[in-house]
This record gives structure tokens, sequence and C-alpha cells, in this order.
């Protein structure tokens, strides 16, 4: 139960990340678009000399777009290739006072085929996030 999760905001819900899996939280900046590219891939960015994909966690969410995202973004490794996290905010790196737990109903389509289960932490439930399925979008079947 000692695990720790990076803490995001996105569309009003903290959701989290195992802090082992976040690489870094970086600023976003010149993001170029790629074209043909999914709706939720925003474009490409760079960190330290290497090449990251912009995910726009709304949108692959199935949610509408934000006017404003936050300023920072965790970037994570998902089969070799780093991704950025476009959230509306990264809250905090919490503890996990509870091991994981079902996610229950209600949540929509979107959120019940990226979560992997419930964690209670100080700030509450936090939703736990499968990264790999948020990277593949709305179109992606829950397994």
């Amino acid at each position: 139960m000692s695990t720790l999760y990076v803490v995001i905001e996105i569309d009003g819900r903290l959701a989290a990340v195992d802090a082992a899996d976040v690489q870094s939280v970086i600023e976003l900046e010149n993001v170029y678009p790629v074209p043909r590219a999914p709706a939720w891939v925003t474009g490409l960015t760079a960190m330290r000399s290497q090449s990251l994909t912009v995910i726009d966690c709304r949108l692959a969410l199935g949610l509408a777009a934000a006017d404003m995202a936050g300023e920072r973004s965790p970037v994570v490794k998902v089969a070799g290739h780093l991704y950025a996290l476009k959230v509306d905010a990264v809250d905090d790196v919490l503890e996990a006072r509870s091991e994981v737990m079902p996610v229950p109903g209600g949540f929509g389509p979107g959120w019940q085929r990226i979560g992997q289960g419930m964690i209670e932490t100080d700030r509450g439930p936090v939703l736990l996030v499968d990264v790999e399925a948020l990277i593949a979008g709305p179109e992606a079947k829950a397994a």
C-alpha cells in the first residue's frame, strides 16, 4: 500500500498514474501537429532532445476539448515510446492508502475503458489510469 502515484486532473476528475511510470513532468512548449494523426494526438514536442508524442487526455477519453489545458504534463514511456499527457493539472504525488478496488459504475465509457481500479488517497478516492488504454484513444475497445 505504499505505492506512490502522480495525481492528475482531467475534466474535473482526479486520476492517478503510477509514479514509477512517470519519467518526468514538463511544461509543454512548441507542440508541432502531425498530419493525419488521430484527434487525441495533439502533436510532437521535445524533452532533452527526445521526441514526445503529445496526447490530449480529454480527447483520448472521448470528452470535449478544453479551452485551456494545464501548463505541466507528465511524461510516460509505453512500449519504448515517450508520451506527454496533456491534462488539466498535475496535482500532487500521493501514496495509496488502500489496495486497488474495482471501478464503480457511472463513470462513463471513456473512464471505464481506462480505469484499472480505484485507490484511496489523502485527497479521497482516485481512479487509477491504464496509460496504454488512455494513449490508444476513444476508438480502442475495453479489454
